[in-house]
């Protein structure tokens, strides 16, 4: 995981600062005042005058010190302050996306190998498809049109409402859900559409497995069959598939943070891009790619849950 982190660290670097643009340019290009020794002299401040790897050295002595340095933004906070205002929600959110796309899409994979060429198998089909090629972006405008606009049910911006702070406990707490609803479901419909194809796939080729056919010859009940001795081998793939489809998550935190105006990650990443916030953004890269890797980790830790032969070799 470590020569890995740093390999991430080091493309990434070298990525940002390949675009186009200067975080100086922001502040010295809309004001004719500005001279060019004013912006030598912030270029000099920011390090940005020094060669490209001695900046990256910089930045990985201060990290050594769990320092992400300042931001560039005229407050100047420190990046892991910002970071941890915004960190906790998106987490949350990411965590509940994942939930739901295991809660929903393995049953669904399973039911649809049981049941192949069913009316269920076919219909779940469709809403694969579908999830494969919509748009996460425009299916979110829509639910916000349907929901928000015309039945009022869902809010459409933000985390909280604007007199939250003044709820009893329930009610806030009630308030909170209904503001995630449409990002959760969101963020984890492509993962659905996905997962519940793999599992269907995997749930097939075991089932015709021949150890399958002894269990039931031995008279075993179809739900033992299903769901003691094939599911646990045909989740071996899926854990792959989820422990992958972290980053996509992540990642995908920028898009629906950004459009239902949530304070997360995403959001900080995706202002930080645009005001070419160097530490901000090598701050947001690094953190998510932690997360990544730790996540990647508990999926190769829980091939062993699923398989005991993992876990005795």
């Amino acid at each position: 995981m470590v020569p890995l982190l740093v390999g991430i660290t080091i493309v990434c670097f070298v990525v940002i600062h390949l675009a186009p643009g200067s975080p100086t340019d922001l502040q010295t290009d809309l004001n004719p005042r500005v001279s060019a020794e004013a912006k030598a002299r912030l270029q000099s401040m920011y390090d940005l005058d020094k060669p490209l790897y001695q900046q990256y050295l910089l930045w990985v002595g201060k990290l050594a010190t769990l320092d992400l340095g300042q931001s560039f933004s005229p407050d100047h906070r420190p990046v892991i302050d910002k970071i941890l205002e915004r960190i906790p929600i998106t987490i949350i959110i990411n965590v509940l996306s994942m939930i739901l796309i295991i809660l929903v899409a393995i049953p669904i994979g399973v039911l649809s190998a049981v049941r192949q060429n069913s009316l269920f198998d076919k219909v779940t089909a469709v809403f694969v498809f579908t999830g494969f090629a919509v748009p996460t972006f425009w299916l979110a405008l829509l639910l916000m049109i349907l929901f928000g606009v015309h039945l009022g049910w869902l809010p459409i911006s933000g985390i909280r409402s604007l007199n939250y702070e003044y709820m009893p406990p329930f009610a806030a707490f009630v308030d909170l859900l209904k503001h995630l609803i449409l990002p959760v479901f969101l963020s984890a419909f492509g993962g659905l559409a996905g997962l519940s194809r793999y599992m269907r796939s995997n749930m097939l080729e075991v089932i015709r497995q021949d150890y399958i056919t002894t269990a039931r010859a031995k008279g075993l009940s179809e739900r033992v069959v299903i769901y003691k001795h094939a599911l646990r081998n045909a989740l071996l793939p899926v854990i792959t598939i989820l422990g992958l489809s972290i980053p996509g998550l992540i990642g995908g935190s920028v898009i629906f943070e950004t459009i239902f105006a949530i304070p997360g990650m995403g959001q900080l990443f995706y202002m930080a891009v645009m005001s070419r916030d160097y530490p901000v953004v090598m701050g947001v890269l690094f953190i998510g790619a932690i997360l990544t890797l730790i996540g990647n980790l508990v999926a190769d830790l829980s091939y062993a849950v699923a398989d005991p032969r993992i876990r005795i070799a």
